[in-house]
């Protein structure tokens, strides 16, 4: 077997692996973890071009991506305690996750307008309306939140 098909082999069986552990969590980690990585390229990018570019900030960054995935966790034991709790008085809502793809999307969201911001104090040209969307997903979700916050239905 040649390296490419070996290759391609290998990353087959990580996400088969990863799919069969994360379930519904997979594809939202997934895209999480890149628009992280992104971030993070274009935020050092803009930093190194404004001349503001420090291993300090550039650690709390890694730092900070990190915690992302901390909070995706908590998200998941709170989805985890509610289905178990349910479960053992013999209630079945029919999900197992909900907490953990909202967060998940939601820092999904926060990364996009990051990396929107960044290639724009970088000088890239941005379309007004790929913008305004992301930063209405963000105002909508937050919404949302702030809504059940205060008992009010949506």
């Amino acid at each position: 077997m040649d390296e490419g098909k070996t290759l391609q082999t290998a990353f087959a069986a990580f996400f088969t692996m990863l799919t069969y552990y994360l379930g519904i969590m997979a594809v939202p980690i997934i895209v999480l973890f890149v628009a992280m990585i992104v971030d993070y390229v274009t935020g050092m990018v803009s930093a190194w071009h404004s001349s503001d570019l420090s291993s300090k900030k550039g650690i709390f960054g890694v730092i900070k991506k990190i915690s992302y995935l901390g909070l995706v966790c908590v998200g998941m034991g709170v989805d985890w305690l509610i289905y178990s709790g349910l479960k053992s008085v013999g209630v079945n809502l029919g999900y197992t996750l909900l907490f953990g793809v909202l967060v998940a999307i939601w820092l999904i969201i926060n990364e996009l307008i990051s990396i929107l911001e960044n290639l724009g104090q970088i000088g890239v040209p941005l379309p007004g309306f790929l913008l305004s969307v992301v930063k209405r997903l963000k105002h909508t979700t937050d919404n949302i939140v702030k809504e059940d916050e205060n008992g009010e239905n949506h």
